[in-house]
């Protein structure tokens, strides 16, 4: 038996058919580009196109078209001497003309032959500096050339759509239009992620040089498709790199053709046979093939990441598994035995309970199939395959893969009440103080990060005074005196689970007097304003308005329940008992639709809204009542805390309830680190469970939020009695949390 478990490594006991440093040395095609660069480059300026509204507008492309056709293409031809391209880089419309023109190799070499008698390559610039001096360069030759042309499109999408000059290139430009949705996936810009995808498209060249008249049409995987549409990118170069196999390049699918499940079956049962190793692996699947499911977790390239200015956080990371196995000849004579035996999987750090089994009997012999799916975050180490035959073990091993940075994860819990000092109250700190009386009294809460980390600490400011034994008692602090603070860092601790919280405050929230219609108004110091305004007829009983006075053109929406990325529909769940894959559209069930409603309730989704993204991006999930909240390393974890703490704040006066549990103030014992830390693994709906694997941990937390945010004894609240009297008891807490 063989398995593989892609982008890292392999356990096996088996022998490749033929190994990737044989084909490199012996027979691979050489590639006349730095392929490497050259899809980094390619990747991001398809990004900005993507997210250019004004470059999707199609009078704007049909300008850029002939801006292209009648000037761009004459100039570059008058420029290029020689085989080396020119170092010029044309406008960005005219550059997506160029690029898609370049995807239909055939097309464009008989577009350069018939109207300059040559090919025109492209250069090739990796060097931002570079790449900007190209730019310049090329705006000083335009304006020279074309004196009365302007050298950027100003073509509005409130002008009228130009007279077409080229049919054929507006086809071809349509055709690519969603070309980066298939590449978008955030793994594409890592070094190492790519370097695997050169080696795989150097095998895929192999098999098109070598096996290509044992096939009728090829599709290629995801990573490879990036290789191939980079190596196209580069004319000249591509020419001269598949010259011998032109003819044979023609049978690839490409990206806007309708792809078969046959001709799907037909490259895996190539590429197994020559290479003995899957085709589609982590972060590759074929395009168009049968799995439509959307990732269970979502994630994006980030360009910054604004919470480095906070030493307690660290950054999440998530890496992408997928293990195939296959049932080798040496299995084959030993029916019998396969039948009783297992193949387990199990993490080697963060979520040690998880343990996968599926009987040796249900793969194939002779072909690789997906046995596991998982999103895997970068604490779990690794994942571990055992052979079992009743409690045996034949062998077993692990592996690791390049990460994407991911949402942070951070939950607000319980803690013990704390003085203005930020000291917690108890005997200890008294006696430390010589007796002094502790001052002020403050609910808190311990922020931790999806790791059990400690990150910040919560505190609500609840009373003031000092309590004496049969004397003074603490008393609430007037309304707009109950501010919120959020401390950088974790507890100091003193003794066990006593300690004081950390000096810096990074963040407030003060109570202000509502505006007209308003119930609640909150001021932060991050320069917004939060109003809140909630209905108890209504079903959906809260709104809210953000406004920011730092920025006041910026448009931010606080929309009630999972919006967007975190909504629940169109999942497909495989059965266990079978292999057919059932699909549910949630949303026309009528129950499940009144059930997520009432799962909604407590969650909040933020849209920040901007030229780029005008119709709105989700940048965190908050779920006020369990204090739980996932963010964007774009999305400040301060502002963020201060939104979903105020929200639990106000509506529990309003309601007058206590619904976030806010009269806990101790710590509740928790699973241990390690058994199923939240997040830490997440199992796609492709991929079949057992019937005894609890699931409720292996999915998005937002799914089934109760469940994986309970603590292990939530059940049990502290009793009144367990409260020391020297913390102010019940009536003080509920006074500031309710009144």
């Amino acid at each position: 038996m063989s398995a593989v478990v892609s982008g890292g490594g392999a356990v096996s006991d088996g022998n490749s058919a033929r190994s990737l440093s044989e084909i490199t040395e012996e027979a691979a095609v050489s590639l006349g580009v730095d392929l490497v660069a050259a899809a980094k480059r390619n990747l991001r300026f398809l990004r900005v196109v993507a997210e250019s509204h004004w470059l999707q507008q199609k009078p704007t492309i049909v300008e850029a078209i002939r801006r292209y056709d009648e000037l761009w293409m004459p100039l570059i031809s008058d420029l290029t001497v020689g085989p080396t391209p020119p170092m010029v880089v044309p406008p960005v419309d005219i550059e997506w003309i160029w690029f898609c023109h370049t995807l239909n190799p055939a097309n464009y070499a008989h577009y350069c032959e018939s109207r300059f008698s040559k090919l025109i390559g492209k250069p090739a610039i990796f060097n931002d500096g570079n790449e900007e001096y190209a730019l310049i360069r090329c705006r000083d030759i335009w304006i020279h050339k074309y004196p009365s042309e302007p050298f950027e499109n100003e073509l509005t999408s409130d002008d009228s759509i130009p007279f077409v000059t080229n049919e054929d290139l507006l086809s071809q430009v349509s055709k690519q239009r969603n070309l980066y949705s298939k590449l978008s996936g955030p793994y594409m810009l890592e070094t190492v992620y790519l370097i695997a995808a050169r080696q795989q498209y150097k095998r895929f060249l192999y098999i098109m040089q070598r096996l290509s008249d044992s096939c009728t049409r090829l599709v290629p995987a995801s990573d490879i498709l990036l290789m191939w549409v980079s190596h196209q990118s580069y004319p000249t170069v591509y020419a001269a790199d598949v010259k011998e196999m032109e003819v044979d390049m023609g049978k690839v699918v490409v990206v806007w053709e309708e792809v078969k499940e046959e001709e799907v079956e037909e490259t895996k049962k190539i590429w197994e046979r020559t290479f003995d190793q899957p085709y589609e692996k982590a972060g590759g699947a074929a395009i168009g093939g049968a799995a439509k499911v959307k990732p269970p977790v979502y994630w994006e390239v980030v360009d910054d990441d604004v919470n480095t200015r906070y030493k307690s956080m660290l950054p999440r990371f998530l890496l992408e598994v997928c293990v195939y196995v296959k049932l080798d000849s040496k299995t084959k004579g030993m029916q019998g035995k396969t039948s009783r035996e297992l193949l387990r999987l199990r993490m080697v750090r963060c979520h040690k309970e998880l343990k996968i089994d599926k009987q040796i009997s249900s793969f194939p012999l002779g072909l690789w199939q997906k046995a596991w799916h998982l999103y895997c975050e970068f604490g779990t180490r690794g994942v571990v395959l055992e052979l079992r035959d009743h409690g045996g073990r034949c062998f077993e091993g692990s592996t690791m893969k390049d990460t994407v940075q991911a949402p942070y994860l951070l939950k607000c819990v319980p803690d013990r009440v704390t003085d203005d000092s930020g000291a917690m109250i108890c005997d200890l700190i008294l006696r430390m103080n010589q007796y002094h009386p502790q001052e002020g009294r403050w609910l808190s809460r311990t922020v931790l990060d999806h790791a059990g980390r400690e990150c910040f600490i919560v505190r609500m400011r609840m009373g003031g005074g000092i309590w004496r034994r049969g004397g003074e008692t603490p008393s609430a602090v007037k309304w707009e005196d109950r501010i919120i603070e959020i401390h950088e860092g974790s507890w100091s601790y003193i003794s066990d689970s006593i300690g004081r919280a950390p000096v810096k405050v990074v963040g407030t929230a003060t109570p202000k007097e509502p505006s007209e219609h308003w119930n609640a108004s909150w001021e932060f110091s991050t320069g917004d304003e939060l109003m809140i305004q909630w209905e108890s007829t209504s079903r959906k009983s809260l709104s809210f308005d953000l406004k920011s006075n730092a920025s006041p053109d910026a448009k931010v929406k606080l929309l009630i329940g999972r919006k967007m990325q975190y909504q629940r529909r169109n999942i497909i769940l495989q059965s266990p008992t079978n292999e057919e894959n059932t699909s549910i559209e949630e949303e026309f069930r009528p129950e499940v639709k009144e059930a997520e409603e009432e799962d909604d309730q407590g969650f909040v989704t933020l849209v920040r809204f901007s030229e780029d993204d005008p119709n709105g991006k989700a940048t965190a999930l908050l779920n006020w009542k369990l204090l739980v909240v996932e963010f964007s390393p774009e999305e400040d974890a301060v502002f963020v805390l201060l939104l979903c703490i105020s929200i639990l704040r106000s509506v529990s006066e309003m309601r007058k309830e206590d619904v976030g549990n806010l009269l806990i103030r101790r710590r509740l014992k928790e699973a241990k680190l390690g058994t199923r830390d939240w997040g830490s693994v997440i199992l796609d709906p492709s991929s079949s469970c057992s019937p005894s694997v609890t699931t409720t941990h292996l999915q998005p937390w937002y799914w089934n939020a109760k469940a994986v945010m309970a603590a292990d004894d939530f059940a049990r609240h502290p009793a009144a009695s367990s409260y020391s009297p020297a913390e102010g008891g019940d009536k003080l807490f509920k006074k500031g949390i309710i009144a």
